[in-house]
């Protein structure tokens, strides 16, 4: 199993030399290197060239760290035709980039709108004719995970559309603080876990609230059917999700692949938040 650490918290306010120093401080032996705007920026071109890659490969041989893949977001699910032209290039260069970092898995979302599921539907197969060939020639693997207001947002929906690309390299990402989303909101972790089966390759780990407790009034937004969705990333044992199934399923799975620290809330105390999560991943997966 790799234990991994999404440095989310630090991609604003430490340079990429700091932050794979920082982790490596932290006590991870691997990144799951998120979007940050000077490397794999959010939804635009990479901005990277071979001297960068070079002082990359640097700090992580002199930190003593890996990365665990690559996670790159573009709109290659559309609607736009436009952006899932450009989606689809941007694709392109991060699947470059990730075999010159010499990594062999990027994971990433379904990233369309729930608003337009046929539309994104149609988008995203046709971005994957497109990419698999490109996938299959570098010998990358993908992972992919559904997502809130994704038009895949159940875990069932995620499960489905891997299955129907019939790649064996393509696996599924169950992020826990999705999973009130992906069941729509019951939350049964185990029963999910067991319908993944052999697709759960990566597990992206914090704590939400079930947005549809209190008779659906756990979030009050106005006007009542403005189009938001809403969900936290937090410290293990913050929110509503049930981490001892969730750990005793993983243990009898004999789960053997990413573990990523996924917390996003907390840039303000982000090493006391890192430090929390470690402990509790460890102990939960049978780590410590």
């Amino acid at each position: 199993m790799k234990l991994a650490y999404d440095p989310t918290h630090f991609r604003d306010s430490l340079s990429l030399e700091e932050m794979i120093f920082k982790v490596a401080d932290l006590g991870y032996e691997y990144i799951e290197l998120s979007p940050r705007d000077d490397f794999c920026p959010f939804y635009k071109y990479p901005k990277v060239d071979k001297q960068k890659i070079k002082q990359v490969k640097k700090w992580m041989s002199e930190a003593g760290v890996k990365f665990s893949s690559l996670l790159p977001l573009y709109h290659w699910a559309g609607p736009d035709e436009e952006r899932r032209q450009a989606a689809v290039r941007n694709w392109k260069r991060a699947i470059e980039i990730a075999v010159e970092l010499d990594i062999d898995l990027m994971n990433s979302e379904f990233s369309g709108s729930k608003y337009e599921p046929f539309i994104c539907e149609e988008k995203f197969v046709k971005s994957m004719d497109e990419l698999i060939p490109v996938f299959e020639k570098e010998g990358i693997r993908l992972n992919l995970q559904a997502h809130p207001y994704d038009f895949i947002e159940t875990n069932t929906g995620a499960i489905d559309m891997i299955r129907a690309l019939d790649r064996p390299w393509i696996k599924l990402v169950y992020s826990v603080a999705h999973t009130f989303f992906y069941d729509d909101g019951v939350g049964d972790i185990a029963k999910m876990l067991d319908d993944a089966g052999d697709l759960l390759d990566h597990v992206l780990f914090a704590d939400t609230f079930n947005h549809k407790a209190a008779y659906g009034l756990r979030y009050i937004v106005n006007p009542p059917d403005a189009q938001v969705t809403v969900h936290q990333h937090l410290n293990i044992g913050e929110g509503d999700v049930d981490f001892d199934t969730l750990f005793r399923k993983l243990r009898e799975m004999k789960f053997d692949g990413i573990a990523t620290n996924a917390v996003f809330a907390y840039s303000d105390k982000a090493e006391e938040s890192s430090a929390i999560m470690l402990k509790k991943m460890k102990e939960g997966l049978g780590l410590s």
